[in-house]
């Protein structure tokens, strides 16, 4: 008895109406997973940078409880702007015309300082010697590598506070660099928050831009 040639004839492939029936079965799946995946990612970002925004905020608040003032904001832009050498306090060497934070990771050059961000000078500066001191403050502690953005401009190049999010969108480059999207800020006309000050950031998802502020607790979607 030849046992291989039954075992043979028993056996039968997929017919096309069982193959097609399975791909439609696959792609109604996918149809319904790849919208809810997608929100999922969504808010996983609006949340990260949510919790970055109020993180820069409380550093902020601080600083103003020290200084009696806000940090000051820029003249060229909300984009562009001197918030993280205010908030992370800095010395000033004079022979060089040089600021450096005072965990000695960042320098910037004063002259940059007033052409890049229309300011005069960083206020959270240590000033002074001996018992008239007058020491600045790192109110960003815990600030993590991916929150900070480096861009060229001036004479040589300066720091921003960005969202530590990569890969949003490609197309959406508000300093333009890929994956350099700043938290915007304004303490000189706040429209949202008069006497105080606006802090904002644009996450550009799926092409469409969410807005998280310190002045609403919903995510504007503009158009």
């Amino acid at each position: 008895m030849n046992l291989n040639s039954k075992t043979t004839g028993a056996r039968r492939g997929f017919t096309l109406i069982e193959l097609l029936t399975v791909i439609s079965i696959i792609a109604i799946l996918a149809a319904l997973l790849i919208p809810a995946l997608s929100s999922l990612s969504k808010q996983k970002y609006i949340k990260t940078a949510t919790a970055e925004l109020g993180q820069i905020q409380a550093a902020i608040d601080s600083y103003h409880a020290k200084y009696g003032s806000y940090p000051p904001s820029s003249t060229n832009g909300v984009q562009v702007s001197q918030l993280y050498y205010e908030l992370s306090g800095t010395t000033y060497n004079q022979a060089s015309s040089t600021y450096t934070t005072l965990d000695g990771q960042v320098n910037v050059k004063a002259a940059d300082v007033a052409n890049v961000f229309g300011a005069g000078g960083i206020v959270n500066c240590s000033k002074g010697s001996g018992e008239d001191a007058v020491p600045a403050k790192n109110f960003l502690l815990g600030l993590k590598p991916g929150q900070l953005g480096i861009i060229s401009a001036g004479s040589g190049t300066v720091t921003l506070l960005v969202t530590s999010l990569r890969g949003l969108d490609p197309a959406y480059k508000p300093l333009g660099q890929l994956d350099l999207v700043p938290f915007c800020y304004n303490s000189i006309n706040p429209t949202n928050n008069p006497g105080s000050y606006d802090l904002w950031i644009d996450l550009s998802i799926s092409h469409k831009t969410n807005r998280i502020s310190n002045w609403s607790r919903q995510v504007q979607v503009l158009p």
